[in-house]
């Protein structure tokens, strides 16, 4: 049963614009692969009831599809795109967006020996993990709320706990509770991440950084790569480039005004780094983007 009847639940509650009425629970889905497109991954959880789906971030590949779920405990520079789908077999899926202060409530009435042990050092800010029975359980009582009106503002936070429950006492546990303890090695990067995502037209040094999160600069270089498997200034060209191809589709001949309001000082280094990100020079992805950007 337990995939079918998700699957059957998502298809009848998916609507265009991805939301339900449950907050931080959206449903999606799509019916071409489609491109590989640049994105923020949110801090959430992913599940697939059809189809599959390829995030990279720096160099690293994860996918999942049905039977696996993806955690996501950094809101990272990610570039996605679906695979296995088409008209006729869409991809269907939902997420679930990881609020830090719900975890770490729960976290405080855990008891003792409730919870793995935790591994020392920073962890993967993206992981996919085996489905288990007890979180796919909670799924299916989540998204079954959205036909029951009356008993979501009760019942949805109780189910919502009961799923961050599973995650935090699950394969990628670790990297959840992280997510909701203030001082962790992830809660630093992820200080780190938000600053640099605030100011990515700024120059800025490691050094500088990891005086300002309160680490030492080799600890948290490594820290940041472990998490983010980018360095700092890779992150921030990642952020550059992705806010250079949104303004590129409504602007697509201020290709040199773009490239330094995104704080590049040279348009021929913008016009390199953009090239070997996106396979195309801006002018060219310029002109695509803004014949397929639909006008209001």
């Amino acid at each position: 049963m337990g995939f079918d009847e998700l699957r059957t639940l998502l298809a009848r509650h998916v609507r265009p614009d991805e939301t339900t009425a449950i907050d931080g629970l959206h449903i999606a889905k799509a019916e071409r692969p489609g491109p590989p497109s640049p994105t923020m991954s949110g801090t959430v959880l992913a599940v697939l009831t059809q189809g599959a789906k390829q995030l990279m971030v720096g160099d690293r590949v994860h996918e999942y599809r049905p039977g696996t779920y993806l955690v996501a405990s950094v809101d990272l520079p990610v570039t996605g795109h679906f695979v296995d789908v088409s008209p006729q077999h869409p991809a269907l899926g939902m997420a679930l967006v990881l609020e830090p202060s719900e975890i770490a409530d729960l976290l405080l009435h855990a008891g003792p020996g409730d919870l793995p042990r935790s591994r020392s050092g920073a962890l993967p800010g993206i992981a996919v993990a085996d489905m288990t029975a007890g979180l796919l359980d909670a799924l299916i009582r989540l998204v079954r709320l959205l036909e029951w009106p009356r008993d979501q503002a009760v019942l949805a936070p109780m189910v919502k706990r009961e799923i961050l429950w599973r995650l935090i006492t699950g394969e990628q546990g670790g990297a959840v509770r992280q997510l909701g303890l203030a001082d962790s090695n992830l809660s630093h990067i992820t200080r780190a991440a938000r600053w640099i995502r605030d100011h990515y037209t700024e120059p800025f040094r490691v050094e500088d950084l990891a005086r300002l999160i309160g680490m030492s600069p080799s600890a948290f270089y490594r820290q940041f790569q472990t998490v983010t498997a980018l360095s700092p200034i890779q992150f921030q060209k990642q952020i550059r480039l992705q806010q250079a191809r949104l303004l590129l589709a409504t602007h697509p001949r201020d290709i040199t005004a773009i490239a330094h309001r995104v704080g590049y000082d040279s348009p021929s280094q913008f016009s390199r780094e953009y090239r070997r990100q996106y396979g195309t020079p801006p002018s060219h992805d310029a002109a695509r983007l803004h014949h397929t950007t639909p006008t209001p």
